[in-house]
């Protein structure tokens, strides 16, 4: 009787004979498998040829991601529409109706929907990416393969959502005829800027959390304080102009008022603040490269 094999096992299994070194001992006959993981010579580089051998691998951890998030579930993928929905439905009514938050001439319901999309992706990508090294221990402890494929499979897999999301989107701007116009095709450089900032701050809470246990407990708190901070329910209008390119430093900032410009074509965003929101974004990835990196050559032995 033969048994279905897990494809995420075998990619492992393709990666520890790669990884593997055959040599033979003095005064033998027979090869004997020998491996060998050196720290890297830079803590900032990345071997992309290595990451290029271990795509088969990516491809897998992500496709486990996706199946895991809906394994059991009644309703499945509708959860991706399902919960921005409610929070818009709230925010609405609070933020729209009763504190007439200005919306830039915008309808508020599809104002606040073309921010809470990006920043969805960003909350949960970033969730999966700090938790990806402390659940897949075991894996870690058996195999060796590039870890810093871990917290990129959490910001690949949100994808999907975010695409489910899109369609809603796309069905509220033909509903309230707003057409986003030219700006459109700068949609996905926005969006590509929210996963260098998930993949970013991912790699720096997931080292530190192989390290730190306390960093699960502090990340329901992060990404509430890092939602208010970011012009999600509001415009960043709000923030005086002397002020934008320090709130810039917030990242999130300039993903999400360029991506609700490219989805309304109304209120371009500051060029100070999304500027600054750009360094910002290279500062924490090339921060977080280094910090993971450094990280990795122990996170075996902690985790």
């Amino acid at each position: 009787m033969s048994t279905k094999s897990n494809p995420v096992d075998e990619a492992l299994a393709v990666a520890a004979r790669r990884a593997s070194v055959t040599s033979e001992p003095h005064g033998s006959a027979l090869a004997v498998p020998v491996k060998r993981i050196l720290p890297p010579g830079r803590f900032w580089a990345l071997n992309l040829k290595e990451l290029a051998d271990y795509s088969e691998l990516l491809y897998f951890l992500v496709w486990r991601e996706i199946k895991v998030r809906y394994k059991q579930t009644i309703i499945g993928a509708g959860w991706a529409v399902i919960q921005p929905v409610a929070t818009m439905l709230v925010f609405t009514l609070f933020f729209g109706k009763l504190a007439k938050i200005p919306s830039g001439g915008v309808p508020y319901p599809l104002f606040f929907y073309a921010a809470l999309l990006p920043w969805t992706y960003f909350a949960g990508a970033l969730s999966g990416a700090t938790s990806s090294v402390v659940e897949n221990q075991r894996v870690i402890t058996k195999v060796y393969f590039p870890r810093v494929l871990l917290p990129l499979s959490a910001v690949f897999s949100g994808l999907v959502d975010f695409a489910i999301a899109l369609v809603l989107l796309t069905g509220m701007a033909i509903y309230y005829r707003v057409t986003p116009g030219p700006c459109l095709v700068f949609l996905p450089a926005f969006l590509l800027l929210a996963m260098f900032t998930a993949f970013g701050a991912g790699l720096w809470l997931a080292a530190l959390n192989a390290l730190y246990r306390d960093v699960r407990y502090v990340m329901p708190f992060l990404v509430q304080f890092w939602l208010f901070a970011s012009p999600v329910a509001y415009p960043s209008t709000l923030v005086p102009e002397r002020w934008r390119p320090l709130y810039g430093l917030n990242p999130m900032a300039g993903v999400i008022d360029g991506f609700r410009w490219s989805v309304t074509g109304q209120n371009p965003p500051s060029p100070g603040l999304v500027a600054a929101s750009t360094c910002a974004v290279l500062a924490m990835l090339i921060g977080g490269l280094w910090y993971f990196r450094r990280v990795e050559e122990t996170v075996a032995d902690v985790v």
